[in-house]
């Protein structure tokens, strides 16, 4: 076990920091992720990729943790507040555009949110994202590439 977590924890981390925008928290729900695991290593029956199996199970810790912790409500604004400029009015500025963003996001249809919110937010690799989807490395790119043209064209 030791072994997958080396492997795979920056993956379930990256997908969990997406979700969330708060560090710390990925963290903590990466640890529960692979305790999780652990628990129900003799249910993974092999008919997906075990990085697919384990952001399932951290999808899942994530959607126990939002019901416990109903005031988490918006986990994004959390890591927009966190950012900080030189002025008061840089700081409103750059939370509302944070903020405009990450609805433009929000009303993104699937699978673009999701490749966006990992790819932007969680710093995964096209390759990363390929395997969290069970798809390709291309097709990462070229969802990746149509989610900005939409975003774009919104803009115009």
């Amino acid at each position: 076990m030791e072994e997958i977590y080396q492997h795979y924890a920056k993956t379930v981390y990256h997908f969990l920091l997406a979700r969330t925008g708060n560090d710390d928290l990925a963290e903590e729900l990466t640890q529960e992720t692979f305790y999780q695991a652990i628990r129900s290593i003799d249910r993974y029956d092999e008919t997906c990729k075990l990085s697919t199996w384990l952001c399932g199970i951290a999808k899942n810790v994530l959607l126990t943790y939002l019901r416990k912790h109903p005031e988490t409500e918006d986990l994004e604004g959390d890591a927009a507040s966190e950012l900080r400029t030189d002025s008061a009015e840089e700081d409103a500025i750059e939370k509302i555009s944070r903020i405009e963003l990450m609805r433009k996001l929000h009303d993104l249809e699937e699978p673009y949110r999701e490749v966006m919110y990992l790819r932007a937010l969680g710093g995964l690799s096209f390759a990363e994202i390929g395997e969290v989807q069970g798809k390709s490395e291309n097709w990462a790119r070229v969802t990746f590439y149509r989610a900005k043209e939409k975003l774009r064209k919104e803009e115009l």
